[in-house]
């Protein structure tokens, strides 16, 4: 048959050991072609990318070309790999042996141009940036060179039109976590030191990764978190809610960070951005909680505190509250003025009380109630009046007792509406704070993004 008698004839006196070609001086040029068909996975930690792809080769092989005519016009015949000259090209970022499908034969027409098609599993080593995950872009290489032969002996070059090879995802599998979005191609030389060049072929392999999953799980998650610690702040300070509901809000959190740290990726070379936004979305949080700490503190009712100071009142319940816009600036001013009439009051009764202490303005009724009091005394022997005197004893305790309480009760309203106008500003200060963060941290993802 044909085949027989060409594959006999061809490789009756093949050597495969030597480069396929008449005079020494003569370049074999290999044509490569590359198309990926998966990404089969992306490992951060290692800094390994594996991906399989079809990779082809083209050469001319002097020693196999023959006359069609002799040979029932048989133009192409393919041959066992392992009995032809190929040429040593290799991948310079191989860092393992993948599982790749054996293929036996090469294709050759009479013109002894060789075609090599075969599927590779390429585990190789790349520079993978994870500092925008998880919107990140990642660029790796796959350099092909001949291993041994310099550029005079083996020469590489594109085999089809390096935008054909840019854009085509004809063969790309793109249901997974990342997909392709181009493939850029160029040729360069490659020289160690003094030694001769070598022919490099660079394939620029970019892919980018799919961030709705981690959407859903990551950062959706952390912001209804944070949303609902800027709800609590609604809570009135004066009970002891808001503080349990804080605390709820920052364990919650942080179970949630235990849960989702084995999905981050972990790198020795950086921290993504988003693990810097979940530890800054703890350190809101735990300021959160020391502001409703301090607030309680300071608007919860005890005995013996001091009255508000005069320029504390100056600057929380007048300029504060005309700076926030409080709406309940008026009862604050008149609230005040009431605890000022009430304080003058009671040490204008003090007073009083020291200087007639039987609470007379006039000096006859004074004197009245010193002659009643020496009829008293000359009759205080007598059950009647040693009763009177009791209660008299009694009701000025009880009016002494009444008005410390009420003096009380306006010192502790002073410090609420001070601590209610802090828990304002505090407030306002505290959102201001996470809007500027969400706002740039949004900006910057979306510039990454686009970039």
């Amino acid at each position: 048959p044909a085949l027989r008698r060409l594959a006999h004839d061809l490789l009756a006196h093949y050597q495969k050991g030597t480069r396929p070609v008449r005079d020494w001086r003569t370049t074999t040029n290999v044509a490569i072609d590359l198309m990926v068909y998966a990404i089969l996975s992306v490992d951060e930690k290692n800094q390994v990318l594996t991906t399989y792809i079809w990779y082809r080769q083209h050469w001319t092989d002097e020693f196999l070309q023959w006359d069609p005519a002799r040979f029932d016009n048989l133009t192409q015949i393919s041959l066992p790999i392992e009995s032809i000259w190929v040429p040593d090209i290799l991948i310079n970022e191989f860092v393992d042996v993948g599982k790749s499908p054996h293929v036996p034969y090469v294709y050759i027409n009479h013109h002894g141009e060789v075609q090599n098609l075969k599927p590779i599993q390429v585990m190789t080593a790349c520079s993978l940036d994870i500092y925008n995950f998880p919107f990140d872009v990642q660029n790796c290489s796959l350099t092909f060179t001949s291993w041994l032969h310099h550029i005079r002996d083996i020469n590489l070059s594109l085999w089809r039109q390096p935008e054909l090879v840019k854009f085509d995802r004809s063969v790309f599998m793109n249901q997974g976590e990342w997909e392709l979005l181009y493939i850029l191609s160029c040729f360069q030389e490659f020289r160690v030191k003094s030694s001769d060049s070598y022919a490099e072929m660079k394939f620029y392999v970019v892919i980018r990764r799919r961030p709705l999953f981690y959407t859903v799980s990551l950062l959706l998650p952390s912001i209804f978190l944070m949303v609902m610690d800027i709800v609590g702040f609604y809570l009135p300070p004066h009970s002891g809610e808001r503080v349990s509901f804080k605390i709820t809000l920052l364990l919650g959190y942080s179970v949630f960070l235990i849960i989702v740290s084995d999905t981050l990726p972990a790198t020795a070379v950086g921290t993504p951005l988003i693990g810097i936004y979940f530890v800054v979305c703890m350190a809101l949080l735990v300021i959160s909680l020391t502001e409703t700490i301090l607030i309680v503190r300071l608007v919860h009712k005890q005995d013996l505190q001091p009255h508000v100071p005069e320029w504390v009142k100056h600057l929380l319940l007048e300029r504060a509250t005309i700076l926030l816009c409080i709406r309940d600036r008026k009862k604050f001013s008149q609230s005040r003025t009431q605890s000022l009439d009430i304080s003058r009051h009671v040490e204008n009764n003090d007073s009083t009380a020291k200087l007639t202490p039987y609470g007379c303005d006039d000096p006859r009724e004074c004197g009245a109630v010193g002659g009643t009091r020496s009829a008293v005394a000359f009759s205080g022997r007598t059950e009647g009046s040693a009763a009177l005197q009791e209660v008299l004893r009694e009701t000025t305790a009880i009016r002494q007792l009444l008005e410390k309480r009420e003096e009380f009760r306006d010192v502790a309203r002073e410090w609420l509406q001070v601590g209610y106008v802090l828990d304002v500003l505090l407030f306002r200060v505290y959102l201001a704070a996470v809007l500027a963060y969400s706002i740039t941290l949004g900006t910057l993802w979306s510039v990454w993004r686009d970039a």
